[in-house]
């Protein structure tokens, strides 16, 4: 649990967009998948097969409390030490450009943002991202192809 406890709840946030709703739905998560390990295919990848749960449970919370319009994608950067601390005036177009850019993902369709999230956000690979959203690594590449192409659209309007 400890190993994954980390990537579950941030697949749960950026699915979810809420907090309160994260941690629970990661705990539901492994409730669950806890319950179901008898059922998961010995030698397949855990990490997935997980993720696909708690990202059932991340949807499912939206869908209760209708938080569609409320749901924010936030994107921390890391900040290591011996990095050089930008500018000030860097640090704001960097943040306006990282708020332009999850707003435009905020308004893509559920299956292209899930497709997005996974895939970049949570840096997963193509074949996780298709066990966690439970379709065909094709349908995740088409998936991401379209949506980086609504989102270059978007973005071009605004620069």
């Amino acid at each position: 649990m400890r190993t994954h406890q980390g990537i579950a709840f941030r697949t749960a946030y950026l699915l979810g967009g809420s907090a309160v709703d994260a941690e629970e739905a990661a705990q539901d998560g492994f409730v669950k998948a806890y319950r179901a390990l008898g059922r998961f295919r010995r030698g397949a990848p855990l990490r997935p097969w997980l993720l696909r749960i708690v990202a059932n449970e991340a949807h499912n919370r939206r869908r209760s409390a209708a938080r569609r319009d409320a749901l924010t994608l936030r994107a921390t950067a890391e900040h290591r030490p011996g990095d050089a601390v930008p500018s000030p005036e860097a640090a704001l177009l960097s943040r306006e450009s990282q708020e332009r850019l999850l707003a435009a993902v905020e308004r893509l369709s559920d299956e292209h943002r899930d497709a997005i999230v996974c895939r970049y956000l949570l840096d997963l690979t193509e074949e996780e991202t298709a066990a966690a959203l439970r379709i065909r690594r094709g349908t995740v590449k088409s998936r991401l192809s379209r949506a980086l192409a609504r989102l270059r659209e978007e973005l071009e309007g605004d620069l």
